[in-house]
């Protein structure tokens, strides 16, 4: 009886063994959530810099790279390559080409713009408002 128990969790072992390194090791959801976060984060820094500084600071962002890069500090988040990463940026911003940037200005104000990141149904938007400034994350499911 105990040989047998033995064998059992023996093969148990050896399928664990086999099959545990072929396990999607994919973005969860809390750590998509994550980049929302830290996105926002960024992206609020800049713009606290931009009202103490009383000068413009411009956020980069780089879909293809699946990075945004600091105005203010340099700082970047990258998105792991498994999670859609896209941005919808304005063209222009005050009367100038915006050049994948998000700009914050000395009164608060900003050029808007809006990261959307997607992986597996959910997707989170990272929304900056055009004429406050403000940044929100705004969670949504995929239909």
């Amino acid at each position: 009886m105990l040989i047998e128990i033995v064998c059992v969790i023996a093969i148990v072992a050896l399928l664990a063994a086999i099959l545990l390194p072929r396990m999607p090791s994919g973005t969860s959801q809390s750590r998509l959530q994550a980049y929302a976060v830290e996105l926002a984060t960024l992206l609020k820094a800049d713009r606290n810099a931009a009202l103490w500084r009383r000068a413009v600071v411009a956020a980069t962002v780089d879909a293809e790279a699946r990075t945004l890069v600091s105005g203010s500090s340099g700082r970047v988040v990258k998105v792991a390559d498994d999670v859609a990463f896209d941005a919808l940026l304005p063209s222009r911003c005050d009367g100038r080409p915006a050049l994948s940037t998000i700009s914050f200005f000395a009164t608060g104000m900003s050029c808007g713009g809006l990261i959307r990141l997607t992986r597996f149904g959910s997707i989170y938007e990272v929304r900056v408002n055009w004429l406050t400034g403000g940044i929100d994350i705004v969670t949504r499911s995929a239909l």
